[in-house]
């Protein structure tokens, strides 16, 4: 008979609720919930509970939120849970040593990378933002260090030309959940086994900040396509266009077309049926096609539809962002 694995899972936001859906499908038993406070948000700042929160409250779950795991009320708190295994998941919190040896079988971590590579905060959007091929997610043995705990699990999934941050976080939800119920089947039946992360390879994925989001187009089309991949849905890649700001979702590198000579960087060409073209590059003779994007005050459109409006802002010579404006003449 298969056995079943007392389980506390650790986690907040919506990629964390994914991998708390499929623990509830599957064998193991939930003792205790433990997420973030309660966090003001929205126009009017009124206190959200996270995504788990609300998932585990649903199904009448215990839900603990404290500000910290450091102090011995807490600890004893979550040792009298008698858990067999802690499963952490885009918490937030630090695990201080003393919690990591509470439950019988250690802590497990559902991370959204292929270890070594991308440890931190934010692996999905590095991963495309620096072009990677694949990722996935690894099933990881806690410990102390920043994700440097052994490998249990590693399921893997392609990043391809047209991949956002989203599409991708979504794919890697669904994969950590099912990665998480193989690992806990495998370790309730003592069959789960650990793997060293390799020395080479390691990388960071520093947590996405809303003032990296403004595209310089001095850099090369393939970098600046894949920043505006990596950051849609948030913080969302920008450029200043007049006085306000052009949002853009959706790009991909482009050659010029015959004939057609450098511009500044931050030029608007001459458009495609249905992609707006920007000069880019260090000298300008790179091409940036846009397939998507959002004007001031409007909704995210194709661009063709941008496009048979007719905006005056978006005519080809028009200079995009501080860029190409500080280089005109």
């Amino acid at each position: 008979m298969s056995r079943s694995l007392r389980v506390i899972f650790a986690g907040t936001p919506d990629f964390a609720a994914a991998s708390l859906t499929a623990l509830l499908e599957s064998r193991h038993a939930v003792a205790a919930v433990y997420t973030q406070p309660d966090r003001p948000a929205g126009r009017g700042r009124q206190l959200s509970e996270s995504p788990v929160k609300r998932l585990a409250g649903s199904h009448g779950l215990p839900v603990l939120q404290p500000e910290s795991l450091k102090t011995s009320a807490v600890q004893n708190e979550l040792a009298a849970h008698a858990a067999d295994v802690m499963v952490v998941v885009a918490y937030g919190l630090i695990l201080p040593q003393a919690v990591l040896e509470i439950p019988r079988l250690g802590c497990l971590n559902v991370h959204a990378s292929l270890l070594p590579r991308w440890r931190g905060a934010a692996p999905i959007q590095r991963a495309i933002e620096a072009g990677d091929a694949e990722s996935g997610v690894t099933i990881m043995q806690m410990d102390e260090g920043l994700d440097t705990g052994d490998m249990l699990l590693v399921r893997r999934t392609p990043i391809t030309a047209t991949t956002t941050g989203g599409e991708l976080h979504d794919t890697l939800a669904r994969l950590g959940g099912e990665a998480l119920v193989e690992a806990l089947d495998a370790l309730a039946e003592g069959a789960l086994s650990a793997t060293p992360q390799p020395a080479e390879g390691v990388t960071y994925a520093a947590k996405l900040s809303k003032s990296e989001a403004e595209l310089d187009f001095r850099e090369p089309a393939e970098r600046l396509a894949a920043k505006i991949r990596a950051f849609n849905p948030w913080p969302v890649a920008w450029c200043p266009l007049g006085t306000a700001r052009l949002r853009l979702l959706m790009a991909e590198a482009s050659a010029p077309r015959a004939g057609e000579s450098a511009q500044p960087p931050g030029t608007l060409l001459a458009p495609d049926t249905d992609a707006l073209r920007i000069a880019c590059g260090t000298t300008g003779s790179e091409v940036l096609r846009v397939t998507r994007a959002q004007l001031p005050g409007g909704k995210p459109l194709p661009a063709r539809d941008l496009l048979n409006a007719r905006h005056a802002s978006l005519a080809p010579g028009q200079p995009l962002g501080a860029t190409s404006q500080e280089d005109q003449p």
